[in-house]
């Protein structure tokens, strides 16, 4: 585990030498495939007026282009995570339908679980990442892993114009 920690800081290290919040997200998307074996990442800029989000990063952009846009209001989804700055875990088929409007493609992908972590500033949702995996279950590794990575992709994660 003592190499695992140093990996994480390492990449970490590295991404804080540059400006905004790319190089952390990327670093982050890094990290969850190593440890977990994630194979989407996503973040999201959250526009509270709009109640929307918008992709500011994907590591499948053929699929989930940058600048796509998600309507969110009067969504669960969007109480729990965005207004509640709550963490959503989705395991398996179901719940990839129940949650989301794109669940044909994410099924389409293979990937049957999911973890949306709010990234909180002063205690408000400003975006999500977004992290996806093909097994039907989430494991504690993965959620333990996703909030770890989420709060170092968090620093100077850009605010939507009217959040």
């Amino acid at each position: 585990m003592p190499e695992t920690f140093d990996s994480l800081a390492r990449v970490f290290e590295a991404a804080a030498r540059d400006n905004g919040p790319l190089p952390r997200i990327r670093a982050a998307d890094l990290l969850a495939r190593e440890l977990t074996g994630q194979q989407l990442c996503t973040a999201m800029v959250f526009d509270r007026q709009a109640m929307t989000v918008q992709r500011i990063f994907s590591s499948r952009p053929s699929e989930y282009p940058v600048g796509g846009r998600k309507p969110k209001r009067d969504t669960e989804w969007g109480r729990q995570v965005l207004l509640e700055g709550r963490r959503f875990e989705g395991e398996g088929e179901v719940a990839i339908r129940a949650h989301f409007a794109d669940h044909e493609v994410i099924l389409g992908l293979g990937l049957r679980s999911i973890v949306n972590l709010p990234i909180l500033v002063g205690g408000a949702c400003v975006g999500t990442l977004n992290l996806l995996w093909p097994g039907e279950t989430l494991s504690s590794a993965h959620i333990v892993t996703a909030r770890l990575l989420a709060l170092l992709a968090a620093p100077d994660w850009p605010r939507s114009p009217r959040g």
